[in-house]
């Protein structure tokens, strides 16, 4: 069995504790060591201990895999890039229920994805994304690393999605578009236009109303 810790003690990172104990009910693969947090614990978190701030994890001298239970791109993003140790690795945590066809289906490392995804044909998911409950991905799309997808998300076919994309609960994404990098897409939306970078998109159809660096 591998060792495995998750970053992240809020409530999506106990959802990913649980996403794991599914995994080992399945294939017993994963001991959960605890969680690594910059906010102090006091007590253990359903059951498992607080491990320390996330500096700790440089310091760790065996093999570890890390769960990144953190939803917000950027902050996902700056903590795994603060991450050099060569004992540190990175899994695909896939729900035992989720959905994933069987012709050219590409993933990366470090994806989150959690019970009742769908993941059709062609598809290529790169680094460090999370696919939350019941999101669907259709056909020829790419999705690009460190992006994050909230409960219930429907992306169609052929849409590409680029880095550090975060999209809200609910909302859908129309075929043939894409999505610049560093966008938040607001829960509802549905996007029915291609949407640029650095931008906040929100209502139906989706429309930028702020852009940010």
């Amino acid at each position: 069995m591998r060792k495995i810790a998750i970053i992240g003690a809020g409530g999506f990172g106990r959802e990913v504790k649980m996403l794991i104990d599914h995994i080992n009910q399945k294939n017993n693969q994963f001991e959960i060591i605890g969680f690594f947090d910059d906010k102090k614990y006091e007590t253990e978190i359903n059951g498992l201990p607080y491990l320390g701030g996330l500096e700790k994890i440089n310091e760790v001298d065996y093999p570890l895999s890390i769960a990144v239970a953190i939803g917000d791109p950027k902050t996902k993003q700056k903590i795994i890039q603060n991450i050099d140790n060569v004992n540190i690795e990175f899994p695909n945590l896939i729900h035992p229920s989720v959905i994933i066809g069987q012709d050219n289906v590409r993933l990366g490392k470090g994806n989150i994805i959690c019970a009742g995804v769908i993941i059709t044909v062609d598809i290529e998911i790169e680094d460090f994304v999370i696919l939350n409950l019941s999101c669907t991905v259709g056909h020829d799309t790419k999705i690009k690393e460190y992006c994050s997808f909230m409960p219930t998300v429907n992306i169609s076919g052929e849409v590409i999605i680029n880095k550090a994309v975060y999209v809200g609960t609910g909302a859908k994404i129309i075929n043939l578009l894409e999505i610049g990098e560093n966008t938040i897409i607001g829960a509802g939306a549905v996007v029915s236009k291609s949407i640029p970078a650095n931008c906040t998109a929100v209502g139906i159809p989706a429309k930028p109303i702020k852009f940010h660096e």
